[in-house]
Parts: structure tokens; sequence; C-alpha cells
């Protein structure tokens, strides 16, 4: 037994009566992140847009943007975009143009270095011509079908075609969110995004399965009791498991976002949201959806392990409350009618029946002398 209970072991919360107001809330957020996706687009990286990549230091305590761009709009290098990186003394250069070679791409770098002069330092230039960018934007989009395809794939053999459907509505529904925050908030759109993504389906679904997996055990144990009453027992049972996941990785993945730099602040920012939006869907998503997918317990099937009889709970409420008290009483008495004849008990001798005028048993009367 742990010492510490940080999650009561015997929940009872009604999740499945917010499912009236998580599944339009739910709805309104895809649609409003397919919205953003043609409203705000996604702010591409040079992975996939192509073209130079310099970040330079500034030895002032802050960098001096709008002269930064004076400087670099007069060397006819295409389009010049100018951020700030991590802290105020350090900007990010992206250029549109790209050397054809290699000694083109040294001109183009010593060019931007002759206009930063002596109070920048360059401290990383990446390049990366127009042919590799639309290689890595095929590579990057095969890997999200190959990975949606593998997840079919196992939900197909895995679990019964309303658990499939649950789960894979779910997946897209976080993957949704994750792409609506890179869309709204203009963070960088590259390889690091696609792996967020990928990461984020993959633990999307582990969670969504440990739930479906308590579902499927608890159809198969408790066929009379009432389907939203078992989903509210199912995930009571797995969330402490669920929230102790889900903030292990959080506290990960923030460690990351503060202390990763400014490279992979957009990785661990996505896996933030992620972790939190598919704890969200895989308790107020995932199992609801069963519901109107119209899910029976004669959907399951039995496994072949099992034998005997099937127990059943009386009442909904005393499923909630948890399995009962071990008794160390005597083993249940079998029903007289499985009993054979040999073993049965002699039936109790008839009571004496009392006489018809009397009040009790008549004493003999003495002889006369």
């Amino acid at each position: 037994m742990p010492l510490i209970n940080y999650i009561p072991a015997n929940l009872n919360l009604r999740f499945m009566k917010l499912r009236h107001v998580t599944f339009p809330l739910s709805a309104a957020v895809m649609i409003a992140a397919v919205a953003c996706f043609f409203a705000f687009g996604f702010n591409l990286g040079i992975d996939f847009r192509g073209g130079t990549l310099i970040e330079a230091q500034s030895s002032q305590a802050q960098a001096d943007i709008s002269s930064l761009r004076e400087h670099l709009g007069d060397l006819d290098l295409g389009d010049v975009q100018i951020q700030e990186f991590g802290s105020p003394r350090d900007v990010l250069i992206r250029i549109g143009q790209t050397g054809a070679d290699e000694a083109a791409q040294q001109a183009i770098i010593a060019k931007v270095s002759t206009a930063l002069g002596s109070e920048y330092g360059i401290r990383r230039v990446e390049a990366v011509g127009p042919s590799v960018s639309a290689e890595l934007v095929r590579q990057s989009i095969l890997a999200l079908l190959l990975g949606a395809v593998a997840v079919l794939i196992y939900l197909w053999f895995r679990f019964e075609w309303q658990f499939a459907i649950g789960a894979i509505a779910t997946t897209a529904h976080d993957v949704f969110v994750t792409l609506a925050m890179y869309s709204i908030l203009g963070i960088d759109f590259d390889l690091t995004s696609i792996a967020a993504i990928l990461t984020i389906m993959g633990y999307s679904l582990n969670d969504t399965v440990v739930v479906y997996d308590r579902i499927r055990e608890m159809l198969r144990r408790y066929k009379k009791m009432p389907l939203p009453t078992l989903l509210d027992v199912a995930v009571n049972a797995t969330f402490s498991r669920t929230i102790i996941t889900s903030l292990t990785t959080l506290f990960a993945a923030m460690a990351l976002y503060f202390f990763g730099g400014e490279v992979l602040r957009g990785f661990s920012l996505a896996m933030m949201v992620g972790v939190l939006i598919g704890t969200y869907s895989s308790i107020f998503i995932a199992a609801p959806m069963l519901i109107h997918l119209g899910l029976r317990a004669t959907t399951v099937e039995p496994d072949v392990e099992e034998t005997g009889p099937v127990p059943e709970v009386p009442t909904a409420e005393a499923a909630i409350a948890g399995p009962a008290a071990p008794s160390h009483a005597a083993p249940s008495q079998v029903a007289p009618s499985q009993v054979a004849p040999s073993q049965a008990e002699p039936a109790p001798a008839p009571a004496p029946q009392r006489r018809p005028g009397g009040k009790g048993r008549s004493r003999p009367r003495p002889a006369r002398s």
C-alpha cells in the first residue's frame, strides 16, 4: 500500500454527465482550429521554405532590430526577416535567397557579416536549398501519413469498431488543437514540429487505449450495468494513473521549455499543449463517445480463458463505491437444487399434531381402587 495517496482510490466522479458540455466545446475548438489554418496559416521554418538562417548576438544590452532591417534591406538578398530570438541580445535573420553552391552561400554570409559589422557576432548559420526543402516537406507528410496508417491498423486488430472510431476521433482532436497552437502563436513549423506531432499522436493513443482496456474488461464482467455508469467506473479506476502519468510528462516538457534553449522551445510548448489536451480528451471525449456509437455489452466478445459464471453487480451505486472488503465468513452455500440426493440433509421430522378438542397433551387418569 502506498505511503501517500495523492489521489483517492475510490473516486466517484460523474464524468459522463459532462459530455453534453464537453462535446460541443470540443467540436467548436476543432472548427476554430480549421478556421485558423486558413486565416493565419503556418509560419514554415527554413526546413520547409528553404533559404538561409543566421543567428547573431549583439554586443550591446539589446539588439536594434529596426537598424538591422535598414542595413540588410539594401543587400538585395530577397525576403529578409529579422526577429528577436531568446534574449534581447539575440536576433534571428531569415533570408529567402540561398546560394547555388558552397561559394555562393559563403558570399551571402559574408555580405550579412559585413552589414552587421563588429557590433554583432554570428553564432549559427543554416542553409536549405529549394530542392532539399521540397524533399523535407514530402518526407514529413509521408511520416504523418504512415503514422496515421499504423494507428489505424493497430486499432483495427485491437478493438471493436466503436473503440476504433473513438480512438481515431480523439487522436485527431489532439492533433488539430496542437496545430492550431502553431498557427495562432506563429511558432516556426519545422522538422521538430513534425516530431512533436508524432509524439503527441502516440501519447494520446496510449492514454486512450488504457481507458478503453478497462472499459472492455468491465463490459465482460458487468453486463447488466448501465453504460454511462460503467464508463464512470472505468474512468475513475484509471484516473489516478492518467493524472500521474500526465503530470510526469508535463514536468519533463516544462523543463525542456525553460532550460532547453530557444531551439527546443517550440517543440516543448507543443508537447505541453499535447499532454494537457490528450489527458482531457481521453476522459471527456474518448469514453463518452462510446455512448453515442451504440456500444453494448454484447459487442465485446468474452475471452477464451474466462470460465465460470460472470459476476454481476446488483446496483450501480455498489459498483461505483468500489469493491467490498474481503469477508472471512464461511464459503457460500450451494443451492439445494445443485446438491446430489445422497449429499442432501435428511428432511426434518414432522411436528406433533394436537388433538382437535384439547388444549394440550392429555394425561392418563389414575385407576380407581
